[in-house]
């Protein structure tokens, strides 16, 4: 299914802006969440890769839980109408007051990355007279194989509980009154093309699993993260592969009977349905290459800058013979720039580029530097009707 650009309405929008397919959005979602539940899996969306409202509610609707990673992610998913019970709380640095928003919430689960964490939450749950269920997220020291700033679950990354701290912190927990141990939580990275390495953590996980059941602990669930990369260079090809994601875990990861398997999908959900949408303000020659500078910049999408990241660009209003551009922002910086050596139909002044895949970390991570004014969102279920 392709995206489709209501280029008639673009026309008349001050850009630069979010465009949502909406349509091609729930398609993704409803074959997701289908796969899922024949397989009796639970999926938890990662608000951190796009919290626009829009976007936020058809993910709900479709009956998925929320992973959030910061109190105020909290608030905006019950705001959206997320269960409580289905809200799983991660990150490394969480703040007293975060903590005491998902204790106020009930959320389903604390996923814990240090013993220091699970003292302050046993003292603030004890303070509030009540009871925090907790998973306990372990660095599985496998490496994703994926850019070395989105890479989590190496022993060298500041995230998770090290294997050899685990008796240690299971002393603890049972002198905690106000915790209530009832997970694992695992991460290991973002954007992971290579799926081997999930069979790697499957492996990982069973010997981990084994080391518990020897003491005779019984964990509730097992909550493997997210991670699944996207087809960043051809957006409008095969969605990303859920089926063999999904059954790598149903071969490889040996549950316990009663044991449910929880997910955390981002990106693979939300990135080809958002475009950012720019127009050209000039077309500038320089000595060994000639610049398309845009509207938009790395205040709109940080990904290239952050990330040496490549996506799809295109002119959506013209059809000349094609030239080689280096596709540029108006962003004070060197570093903003959108991609190199782009091949695009002959581009001028005022001609209409989209930038794809943007629907994930595109948004949510803009930002005003420059004084910029925030880009707006359109959707399809508005702009399609006008063409």
């Amino acid at each position: 299914m392709k995206t489709k650009f209501p280029i008639n309405a673009f026309r008349d929008i001050s850009t630069p802006f979010f465009y949502y397919d909406l349509d091609l959005l729930n398609t993704i979602l409803s074959e997701v969440q289908q796969q899922a539940r024949q397989l009796g899996y639970q999926l938890h969306y990662a608000l951190k890769a796009n919290i626009n409202d829009p976007v936020l509610i058809s993910i709900r609707k479709k009956g998925f839980g929320a992973d959030c990673v910061s109190g105020n992610e909290i608030l905006k998913a019950v705001e959206t109408g997320f269960d409580p019970k289905s809200i799983v709380f991660a990150g490394v640095g969480k703040s007293d007051d975060e903590i005491r928003i998902g204790l106020q919430h009930h959320i389903h689960s604390f996923n814990c990355e240090s013993l220091q964490e699970l003292e302050v939450i046993n003292h603030l749950a004890g303070g509030m007279n009540t009871q925090a269920a907790v998973s306990l997220r372990l660095n599985p020291n496998i490496d994703a194989h994926t850019h070395r700033y989105i890479t989590t679950g190496i022993e060298e990354n500041k995230f998770g509980i090290n294997l050899w701290e685990l008796n240690q912190v299971l002393e603890k927990i049972n002198s905690f009154n106000n915790l209530t141990l009832i997970g694992l939580h695992f991460h290991i990275g973002s954007q992971i093309l290579d799926q081997s390495v999930f069979k790697g953590l499957c492996l990982r996980i069973n010997e981990i699993q084994q080391w518990f059941e020897e003491r005779k602990i019984r964990i509730n669930h097992i909550n493997v993260g997210g991670g699944l990369g996207v087809n960043y260079s051809d957006p409008d090809g095969n969605l990303p592969d859920f089926n063999t994601y999904f059954n790598i875990f149903k071969q490889f990861l040996e549950l316990r009977p009663g044991q449910q398997l929880h997910f955390e999908p981002g990106r693979a959900l939300v990135a080809q349905s958002g475009s950012l949408i720019s127009r050209v303000l000039y077309i500038k020659e320089g000595i060994k290459t000639r610049f398309a500078i845009l509207d938009a910049g790395m205040t709109e999408l940080i990904r290239p800058a952050l990330y040496q990241a490549v996506h799809k660009i295109q002119n959506l209003t013209s059809s000349g013979l094609p030239l080689t551009y280096d596709v540029v922002g108006p962003i004070c910086e060197s570093s903003d720039c959108f991609g190199k050596a782009v091949i695009l139909p002959q581009t001028q002044r005022g001609d209409l580029i989209a930038i794809r895949s943007t629907g994930a970390y595109g948004e949510v991570m803009s930002s005003s530097y420059n004084l910029r004014t925030k880009a707006k969102a359109y959707y399809s279920k508005d702009l399609l009707n006008h063409e």
